[in-house]
């Protein structure tokens, strides 16, 4: 996935991709490379979201019902 690419974008490409190796005339050499961008994405993307689990475990709820955004360290 390049660095342009949003997430959204990404996992609109992973579909095409899927889709184009479902078909059964591709050649070989062009599924592999399909095969490896879709992995590039599919690294990129879980990425992201690892990142996002990190940043929503970090709001806490506080007694009185707000919230606040703590750092990892505490």
């Amino acid at each position: 996935m390049t660095s342009e690419m949003t997430f959204e974008q990404s996992l609109n490409r992973l579909e095409e991709i899927v889709r184009d190796l479902e078909r059964q005339d591709m050649p070989l050499e062009q599924a592999l490379r399909l095969f490896e961008e879709g992995i590039g994405h599919l690294r990129s993307a879980g990425s992201a979201l690892q990142a996002v689990d990190a940043q929503v475990q970090q709001l806490v709820e506080a007694a009185d019902g707000s919230f606040s955004v703590e750092d990892f360290g505490e």
